[in-house]
């Protein structure tokens, strides 16, 4: 695989970026703290599934933008 560049560098940056931050959303367990009671929670588990979802469609939008840029520029 060669070294990404330009356009692709940035896209391969913010999906390592967002596969780190996803990583951590799932380490964090919510449906565990969920099972607390509200007091004993460090966060909201229904903010932390919201994060993971979003992160999770930013992902997929990088990843079809990485595929666009490698199919090369073939009109539109």
């Amino acid at each position: 695989m060669s070294a990404p560049s330009g356009e692709s560098e940035f896209l391969y940056e913010v999906e390592i970026e967002v596969e780190a931050e996803l990583t951590l959303a799932e380490a964090s367990h919510p449906e565990d703290a969920a099972a607390l009671p509200v007091t004993g929670w460090l966060f909201d588990p229904t903010d932390v599934e919201r994060q993971e979802i979003g992160l999770r469609g930013l992902l997929e939008a990088v990843e079809v933008l990485e595929n666009d840029s490698r199919s090369g520029d073939h009109g539109a």
